[in-house]
């Protein structure tokens, strides 16, 4: 029995598909330098992988020559001038091809807004996915290393902000213990003065203590010796 026929569709396993995909480039560009030198046929090949990486081949000319001969025959019916040793014929190629190339541009950037869909195939529409897929990944590990490196940022301010606040914590410390020598100084001075009080005058003891303040000698106060005449004497002894 012969083999049936094929129905190509997406292989859904990754790994099986990127080696589907290596088999099948290095086939395809076999094939194209076969038909290259088999039949003299000025061959380019371009293919873009589903990660966006880009593989090109072109037998019998250089790469620019045959996508030049390709614009020259694709916009024919344009007129465009024929490329010719005029300088000013060269800038009117020239100046059409950058229009044309912006025009691709813009057209690549509105599909990559989400705008003018309709008119794209499934796949470029699943091309243009895999480049939004890629698009974001990166988008989301750089976010992904700007927040790392704000974190470490932030890390870094929070560890000088403790060794501050030790210091200045040290330093209060400090003044607390130097304004409590100085308090019990005080207090000290004020306890010395209090103990070391003036004693009073002489003149205001009286006594045997006003005589001992005077040398030690004993001072009594005059005596009268004339009595009234109605107190009778006493004789002595």
């Amino acid at each position: 029995m012969g083999r049936g026929r094929v129905q190509l569709r997406r292989i859904e396993n990754k790994i099986r598909r990127q080696v589907t995909f290596s088999k099948r480039r290095t086939g395809l560009v076999k094939k194209a330098q076969e038909i290259s030198v088999l039949c003299d046929a000025e061959v380019a090949l371009i293919i873009f992988s589903p990660k966006g990486k880009l593989f090109e081949y072109s037998a019998g000319s250089s790469m620019e020559k045959i996508l030049d001969r390709y614009e020259r025959c694709s916009y024919s019916s344009q007129e465009l001038p024929p490329p010719s040793s005029d300088p000013q014929g060269n800038c009117s190629t020239e100046c059409s091809k950058l229009l044309r190339m912006i025009d691709v541009l813009q057209r690549s950037l509105r599909h990559l807004k989400g705008e003018e869909l309709d008119a794209l195939s499934l796949r470029e529409l699943q091309s243009l996915e895999m480049q939004l897929d890629t698009a974001l990944k990166k988008t989301r590990t750089r976010k992904n290393q700007l927040m790392l490196e704000s974190i470490a940022q932030l890390q870094k301010k929070e560890k000088e902000l403790k060794e501050l606040r030790n210091q200045l914590r040290k330093k209060l410390d400090e003044s607390k213990e130097v304004r409590e020598i100085d308090r019990t100084r005080d207090l000290e001075r004020q306890n010395s003065s209090s103990f070391a009080s003036p004693r009073p005058p002489p003149s205001l003891l009286g006594g045997r203590e006003a005589g001992e303040a005077d040398g030690g000698t004993l001072i009594r106060p005059p005596t009268n010796t004339t009595l009234p005449h109605w107190m009778p004497r006493c004789s002595e002894e």
